[in-house]
């Protein structure tokens, strides 16, 4: 009887260490949707890509490898036909040049997509309610695999024009008398 009550207490206790784990996890994803705190301070710039990956609001826009912000919303524009990415940048970021460039990475080979900034040259500074307007969208694997396989199957697709070409070490018209 007295085992049976451990084993109880036991499997309580660690499904209470499971659901902790499983609290604290969720909290620390960035883009997990939950927020604890309010409205975080900082200005709104905006971009505009051709293609945005699987980004998503709340992923990191770095400067330098350093995180200055986060993508706070995304909304496709009917009539230009481009994703237009929100971003909000931490006030202490107030002198990024007007004349930077964002690109759209990826967190090593299959991670989750971010915003990195390059600075521009201007001495004039991105505010509250610019667009950067130098933009690189993002590379999708699948893309580039299937531009991969399709340059070796047109290469490799002569239509059969091998023979009789006159192309040397080919058939070059020249019959070999028969031994």
């Amino acid at each position: 009887m007295q085992s049976n009550r451990t084993l109880e207490i036991g499997t309580g206790l660690f499904v209470l260490l499971g659901f902790a784990a499983l609290l604290f996890l969720t909290t620390q994803l960035p883009a997990s949707g939950l927020r604890l705190g309010g409205q975080k301070a900082g200005y709104h710039v905006s971009a505009q890509f051709d293609n945005i990956g699987d980004l998503k609001v709340g992923s990191p826009v770095t400067m330098s490898g350093v995180r200055i912000g986060e993508v706070s919303s995304i909304r496709f524009d009917s009539r230009i036909y481009k994703a237009v990415v929100g971003m909000r940048i931490d006030p202490q970021y107030n002198e990024i040049p007007d004349d930077s460039f964002a690109s759209i990475q990826t967190e090593g080979l299959l991670g989750g997509k971010y915003i990195g900034i390059s600075p521009g040259g201007l001495d004039t500074y991105l505010k509250d309610g610019s667009r950067i307007d130098m933009t690189q969208s993002a590379i999708v694997l699948e893309t580039l695999i299937n531009k991969f396989f399709a340059s070796f199957s047109s290469k490799g697709d002569n239509g059969g024009q091998e023979a009789g070409t006159g192309t040397p070490g080919k058939d070059s018209g020249k019959t070999e008398p028969k031994k």
